[in-house]
């Protein structure tokens, strides 16, 4: 089989055969769907149309008997003991009823036969009081029509219709009943002949599970096979067109109607086999067809197409004794189109291919003589590897001569220790057809050292065969050494940076980061080795109220040193020092040097020392020199407020025995809580000092001169209330307080600090532990 398709002719046909073969099955099967789809629709059409008949029919029939009987009962009015003297006369009159119904019986009240027709039943005398048609008759008073029931004849199944009995007055007297067999030779019996095509049939059931006829099996009176899910459905009131399957388990198309007259349905059935069979008809004609056309197609195709492709063979002969050199001339051009332009390439190859070999001859020596003055070396092998030819400057690298490398493995040359994985990676580039790559060290004569070559192997040859290998040897020992020693110049600067406390980077302009030392990583949030992430993505810098943005640091100068604050991208913020170098700018390699020092120790220290400038130690309060450039300040607000603002100073009384009695442990003590006293006794506008050893000030911006004296009898107080217990004894002092309002016409604190002071004083003349108001100058005073 292989051996036959390896003919292009035997492929043609075999196509042509597939493609009859594949064009007719999809018309095939087109051709079946649609038919069996439209097959379908008609059966159901069909069986549609047989069931509603059928059922129409049925309740036509059962209506018309019901109506007769009825009407039959209607006339039978007499008084109840005529109607048991004349039942059978009356039975024997009613001629359309015995053409309706297999049998005519007349019940009494007590559902005693009295009357029958025919008299071969033998029914009369039998009470059927117990039978649920004579019980729904006599209860309900209306004309019923009875579910199935095996009657007392012969025990044949039967349906009963009924009529009650009135007399003159209303007052029920009898039945009429009317009973057909369901397998009697009568419209029953019809139906079960009825057919859909050759199989089909059509079937009677009730609601409650019994079948009445069965068109198929002739089977009446006999329990419904639930196994159908349409006959199920059926059961509760379905109607409807299914595919189902019937006990046999034959696929069949079912139809259900449901009757108005009684709570029974119709089914009509027709095997899909039987409602399809056109279709399968068409389909085995169809395939006969087929059969034939490719019985004369086959032989017909193979035969045309070998005479088409009898120029090709020819053409093939031709072009392997040109190959083989036994002819010289070009082949013949004969045939189709396609076997002509074949030819044509052919001989424009072979032309092609004699200037390519001239060509290649030129090249060759031009090669030779090219390579003979090239800097590095060049190193020619056949396909085992073998050196055919090397230049000079190769030569000079390894220190051999050519005459001693010539058929030698060029593989041989490579130092013993780098043999094993030069050898294994040349190897795997060559058999894919591959460059080879490597730095390895090169054999050299004992009085030389060694040479490390950076090494270039590509394969020569078509796509038909390998040639060889041409391989390229740069000389790259004092490239290494200056490398190494680069490498521990780099080595040692990040040795330097790493231990830095200084964080050190280097960014690109999108702000990527090409290099950070460990300080670096740890300002920005980031583990170490943190190259490659955003540096503006990480942190946020803010200096004087402005935020650096990418940006202001991109196209701003260097920056020596940039005081202000840098949150990282776990949101810690930091007080920094930041520098700035650009590396060629307005270049493609612009790159920016970045130095984060901590600035936060030395804002602290400038901090610490300006707080003691204006502080005192001992107590925290402000000390003289800040005490009189508040002064100064609301000095100069003086006259613009709506309250004058207040000068208090505190002297304090005792407070030398407190010294050299209790110590100056004690001394300082007492200062500490006079501190504290007159911190919570003042507003936060307010400004509170220690002005000397016990002398104390405070500046009441806009307080008012009555609410100084208010506030300073408070503190008068709250000093004298200060008790200090040691050994036995009780320490304590008073205050004795000066106070003034500032006034424009003030000269300046000195003025101020005076005449507070002279309250002060004057507190003391006065006895000590007291307050003393000392008025302002008079605003108009002379100059």
């Amino acid at each position: 089989m292989k051996r036959w398709f390896a003919s292009l002719v035997n492929r043609a046909v075999a196509f042509v055969v597939a493609a009859i073969v594949l064009s007719a099955l999809a018309v095939a099967l087109i051709s079946s769907m649609v038919t069996r789809s439209e097959l379908e629709a008609q059966a159901r059409e069909q069986v549609e149309t047989i069931a509603s008949l059928v059922a129409s029919d049925l309740d036509t029939r059962l209506a018309q008997r019901r109506d007769t009987l009825a009407h039959v009962a209607e006339g039978l009015a007499m008084e109840e003991n005529v109607l048991s003297a004349r039942a059978r006369v009356l039975i024997r009159r009613e001629i359309a009823l015995q053409h309706l119904f297999d049998g005519i019986y007349l019940f009494d009240t007590s559902g005693n036969v009295i009357a029958e027709h025919p008299q071969q039943y033998q029914q009369t005398g039998l009470n059927v009081s117990g039978r649920e048609y004579f019980q729904q008759t006599s209860n309900q008073l209306t004309p019923m029509i009875s579910a199935p029931y095996v009657s007392n004849y012969e025990d044949r199944p039967a349906i009963m219709m009924t009529a009650p009995i009135f007399d003159h007055r209303q007052r029920f007297i009898g039945v009429l009943g009317g009973a057909l067999m369901l397998a009697g030779d009568n419209f029953m019996e019809e139906i079960s002949t009825v057919r859909i095509g050759k199989s089909g049939y059509v079937g009677v059931a009730t609601r409650s599970g019994v079948t009445l006829s069965h068109g198929r099996t002739g089977e009446t009176m006999t329990p419904l096979r639930l196994e159908n899910p349409v006959l199920r459905d059926a059961m509760g009131g379905y109607e409807g067109t299914q595919r189902t399957r019937n006990q046999e388990g034959t696929e069949t198309i079912m139809s259900v109607r449901q009757m108005s007259q009684v709570p029974w349905f119709v089914a009509a059935v027709w095997p899909a086999r039987e409602a399809y069979a056109p279709a399968s008809r068409l389909t085995d004609s169809f395939v006969q067809v087929l059969l034939i056309v490719i019985l004369v197609v086959a032989p017909l195709a193979l035969i045309v197409f070998r005479r088409l492709m009898a120029p090709l063979r020819n053409l093939g002969f031709q072009i392997s004794e040109r190959h083989l050199g036994i002819r010289a001339e070009p082949v013949d051009v004969a045939g189709g189109s396609e076997i002509r332009q074949v030819a044509e390439t052919f001989n424009t190859v072979m032309e092609e291919r004699d200037e390519v070999m001239a060509s290649l001859a030129e090249r060759e020596a031009f090669f030779r003589s090219l390579t003979q003055s090239a800097p590095i070396g060049i190193i020619q092998t056949d396909v085992l590897g073998r050196i055919e030819f090397v230049n000079p400057a190769f030569e000079q690298i390894v220190g051999i001569d050519s005459n001693d490398l010539l058929h030698s493995p060029l593989i041989d040359g490579v130092y013993e220790d780098d043999l094993p994985g030069a050898v294994d990676k040349w190897r795997a580039a060559l058999k894919n057809n591959a460059v080879f790559r490597g730095r390895f060290r090169l054999k050299t004569p004992e009085d030389r050292p060694l040479v490390w070559a950076d090494v270039m192997t590509a394969v020569i040859g078509t796509e038909e065969r390998t040639l060889g290998t041409i391989t390229v040897v740069r000389d790259i020992t004092h490239e290494l050494e200056i490398e190494a020693e680069l490498a521990e110049e780099q080595e040692r600067a990040d040795s330097i940076l790493g231990v830095l406390q200084e964080g050190v980077l280097m960014l690109d302009v999108d702000g990527v980061i090409r290099y950070a030392n460990d300080a670096a990583c740890g300002f920005l949030g980031l583990p170490e080795g943190c190259e490659q992430a955003s540096f503006f993505e990480c942190v946020a810098i803010e200096s004087e109220n402005r935020c650096w943005g990418p940006e202001d640091l991109l196209f701003s100068a260097d920056i020596d040193s940039l005081y202000g604050t840098m949150r990282n991208s776990l949101g810690r913020t930091f007080d920094v020092d930041l520098a700035m170098l650009h590396l060629h700018r307005d270049s493609d390699h612009h790159q920016l040097i970045v130095v984060i020092r901590d600035d936060s120790e030395r804002r602290r220290e400038e901090e610490r020392l300006s707080w003691e400038a204006t502080h005192d130690s001992l107590t925290g309060l402000l000390n003289r020199r800040a005490f009189n450039s508040s002064l100064v300040k609301c000095l100069g607000e003086a006259g613009t407020k709506a309250a004058d603002s207040v000068l208090m100073l505190i002297d304090l009384d005792y407070f030398k025995p407190v010294n050299d009695e209790g110590g100056h442990l004690m001394g300082d003590d007492l200062l500490g809580r006079l501190s504290d006293l007159l911190r919570v006794s003042v507003r936060q506008s307010d400004t509170v000092a220690r002005l000397g050893g016990d002398e104390f000030g405070i500046i009441l911006p806009a307080c008012g001169l009555a609410r100084a004296a208010e506030l300073a009898e408070t503190i008068r107080r709250g000093v004298e209330s200060i008790r200090i217990e040691q050994n036995g004894k009780s320490f304590g002092v008073t205050a004795s307080i000066g106070l003034t309002a500032m006034s424009a016409a003030d000269g300046g604190p000195l003025e101020v600090m005076a005449r507070a002071d002279e309250g002060a004083y004057a507190a003391k003349a006065g006895g000590r532990n007291r307050v003393v108001t000392m008025p302002p100058p008079p605003r108009d005073r002379p100059g």
